[in-house]
């Protein structure tokens, strides 16, 4: 089992912004933990994270006949980004849609993702075990 996990716009800042909100654990921390955990199960992650659009959608579609799923937090891009939910619509591989903080319970432009509807799945609110979580559903 190969997955990607993608992580887009200011995700990189993990562990510097707002920790109430998304901890104080680093994104190079959580994403050594997710490789851990994938290797544990028989499986192998690969880790990517951009502030740009076009590259999380390249990422996409580069993903098609190498993985076998993507697990993805587009930060921000979640609730206006077309191009990557049509990058998503685009290939065959599964992608679950992550996000660390319960995104229903903040302001009110996060309670809508425009990637939901092509995605396998939703997971969020339980912080870096969201992806966690993500994982385990391409595992079992």
């Amino acid at each position: 089992m190969n997955l990607l996990v993608l992580n887009g716009v200011n995700l990189n800042l993990t562990g510097r912004r707002e920790k109430g909100v998304y901890g104080s654990e680093t994104l190079e921390q959580i994403n050594a933990e997710l490789r851990a955990f994938a290797e544990a199960h028989g499986a192998h992650a690969d880790f990517y994270q951009s502030n740009l659009e076009g590259e999380l959608c390249t990422a996409i579609q580069n993903a098609e006949g190498v993985y076998d799923g993507i697990i993805l937090n587009a930060g921000a891009f979640t609730h206006y980004s077309y191009a990557i939910r049509d990058a998503i619509a685009a290939v065959s591989v599964p992608v679950v849609e992550v996000h660390m903080s319960n995104v229903h319970a903040r302001e009110e432009f996060r309670r809508n993702s425009v990637l939901t509807p092509v995605c396998r799945g939703e997971i969020l609110g339980f912080g870096k075990k969201s992806y966690i979580l993500a994982m385990e559903s391409f595992l079992v």
